[in-house]
């Protein structure tokens, strides 16, 4: 990389992988005396937070029970407590633990877990038997699904419902109207208005029918409706939601002509969950503001204005830090992370290293500037490379990292962020090893793990290669220098996988001198870029060089006499699977400016992760 509230227990939760739960349950001997019902307790658009509901409605105890349902295909658990929850397919098993499988007459116990995707369950069975606690009635077929509802005259209290009929063999009697899962109504017909409802507030509808013979079939798909009035301002999203992070440059405000509102304008802001603002400098050991006319001083009028406000020459602040804050205040769930060091300034924290409690408390200073307190969440420390080689070569001792991790977290406290990025090189004895990032872990919300620049026109004669692989490839000109590798090794070293954020270039790099499509050509030199030889962003890439080919996850293109690499949304989406797959935070992204005035990748990324 040139490059919250802390992270809620609910977030470790959320990315453990279904491999470590163990195998599927049989179920216990069908009984009419216990029921099971299910809530949506949380929805996020992408993901949701589900509870099941296991009661004893009989006159005996229960010895045991096992929750059975269907979700659509792209729905599934993703985490799970108080239960042991397993699939095959779309079908989901919920059976209970040691402690908790007795159940006297009248007594209840919930599960619960995270999911992904915006189904409903079906097709509920508990102890083999029907989870309304009625047995299925012998030749008497379920009804089918409705048609997922559609919603219209949304007023800030109401909504009305739609949706096509079901089918059964015997007829169908009635609908269940679920609002986030729980029966809100039973209606006669295929419509219903809901009322009592808050203003600027989002709703999850789906419906389900019941036959003659009072069975239940199959749950729509899900609507999601957001009633008008209210805050304009999307809410925060809710813990146990994955990172997704993006650097905004201090100096992006210049040449490229960026600033914070073209985050509004792209729709970026509503899809990201975090900003690193970069870079503060470090000099003399110390953290201290870089360019103070970008981020204190500019004036912006009122068309360049997040708000639409024009600044005064006489309010207390202006420049990024303002339109951050004011950034803040229409997206409320957005924190915001001042980064220090870079490429270009990291050779200050050699020194920093050798007082690292004096460099933490000048850290905290600058952040918590009474001028701009309420722009930052957090800390980020962008230090290339610690103990190794670099812009400069560092020799602060493999314990150094951890040392400044462990003082910036005395400093700042449990309630601010502290984050760092790293190097990503996989190799054996590369720079993972070089420093205790492992131990540093405990102290940090988070790694951004700089999954790409692995390769590049440095080497002007090539060979040509892909600069942020995702795993390693026959022909890969170096061991270990992609992101599976890199990974790998971090969660070796015993960093937890919902520590580690999986990072995307938004830029491309290239040769010219090269006649061969694939990976692996010889080249004469980098490729003219619009700001650095062999450098682009993606905006100009997709259309000035599309992509012909991919390997080892990410794209290529081959155009005239050059050859370049960089990711496009459909490779970040299969990097997004890769990254839920491993238990992942989430992502992160350098940098927004160099995204498609649209946010492409930044959707990309959101629509994925």
């Amino acid at each position: 990389m040139r490059f919250r509230q802390r992270m809620t227990a609910a977030v470790a939760t959320l990315v453990l992988p279904l491999a470590g739960l163990v195998g599927l349950a049989t179920p216990a001997q069908a009984a009419t005396s216990v029921t099971a019902t299910y809530a949506k307790t949380q929805d996020w658009g992408s993901g949701f937070e589900g509870k099941w509901t296991v009661k004893n409605t009989g006159t005996t105890a229960l010895s045991s029970w096992t929750v059975e349902w269907d979700f659509p295909t792209g729905t599934k658990v993703t985490s799970a407590w108080d239960a042991t929850v397993t699939n095959s397919g779309n079908h989901w098993t919920g059976k209970n633990l040691g402690w908790n499988g007795s159940l006297a007459p009248g007594a209840s116990v919930t599960f619960g877990f995270n999911g992904s995707g915006t189904g409903s369950p079906s097709g509920c069975k508990i102890n083999g038997g029907s989870c309304d606690g009625e047995t299925p009635v012998p030749g008497d077929s379920l009804p089918s699904a409705p048609g997922k509802p559609t919603a219209s005259s949304i007023t800030d209290t109401s909504v009305k419902l739609s949706w096509t009929a079901a089918t059964d063999d015997k007829g169908v009697k009635n609908y269940d109207v679920l609002r986030g899962g729980v029966k809100v109504a039973t209606v006669t017909g295929t419509s219903y208005t809901d009322s009592g409802l808050t203003a600027g507030t989002d709703y999850s509808y789906a419906v389900q029918a019941r036959d003659t013979a009072d069975q239940t079939g199959p749950v729509s798909a899900s609507v999601a409706v957001r009633t008008t009035g209210g805050s304009t301002t999307p809410t925060d999203p809710p813990p146990g939601g994955k990172v997704n992070l993006g650097y905004f440059t201090e100096w992006g405000i210049y040449g490229r002509n960026y600033h914070v509102k073209n985050l509004v304008t792209s729709g970026s802001a509503s899809k990201i969950t975090h900003i690193n603002y970069s870079f503060g400098n470090v000099k003399n050991g110390q953290c201290v503001l870089d360019d103070s006319f970008a981020a204190t001083d500019k004036a912006y009028t009122a068309d360049q204005s997040v708000d639409g406000v024009a600044d005064t020459w006489d309010q207390p602040l202006r420049g990024n830090f303002n339109q951050l804050r004011k950034l803040k205040a229409k997206y409320p769930h957005i924190k915001v992370l001042y980064s220090f060091g870079g490429w270009t300034y990291s050779g200050g924290f050699g020194q920093a290293a050798q007082n690292a409690a004096a460099f933490a408390k000048s850290c905290k200073a600058v952040v918590e500037d009474p001028r701009w307190a309420d722009v930052f969440d957090g800390i980020d420390i962008d230090w290339e490379y610690p103990n190794a080689c670099g812009l400069t070569c560092d020799t602060s001792g493999p314990a150094a990292f951890k040392n400044l991790s462990q003082a910036l977290r005395a400093e700042f406290g449990p309630n601010y962020l502290v984050t760092a990025a790293i190097t990503a090189d996989g190799s054996n004895g590369g720079k993972i090893d070089a420093a205790d990032y492992g131990g540093a872990a405990q102290y940090l919300d988070w790694y951004n793990v700089m999954t790409y620049d692995y390769f590049g026109a440095w080497a002007n004669t090539g060979p040509t290669a892909p600069h942020s692989p995702l795993t390693s490839y026959s022909g890969i000109p170096t061991a270990g220098f992609n992101s599976a590798d890199a990974i790998a090794k971090l969660k070796a070293k015993g960093v937890p996988a919902s520590k580690l954020l999986l990072g995307i270039g938004f830029y491309g790099r290239g040769w010219t001198g090269v006649t061969q499509s694939a990976p692996g050509g010889t080249a004469t030199g980098a490729a003219p870029g619009t700001y650095e030889a062999g450098i682009e962003d993606y905006k100009v890439l997709k259309n000035s060089c599309p992509a012909t080919g991919t390997i080892a996850g990410t794209a290529y293109a081959h155009c005239g006499n050059q050859w370049w690499s960089y990711d496009t949304p459909a490779t970040i989406a299969g990097k997004m699977a890769w990254a839920k797959s491993q238990g992942l935070g989430g992502a992160f992204f350098w940098e927004f400016s160099g995204d498609t005035a649209n946010g492409e990748l930044v959707t990309a990324i959101a629509n994925n992760l």
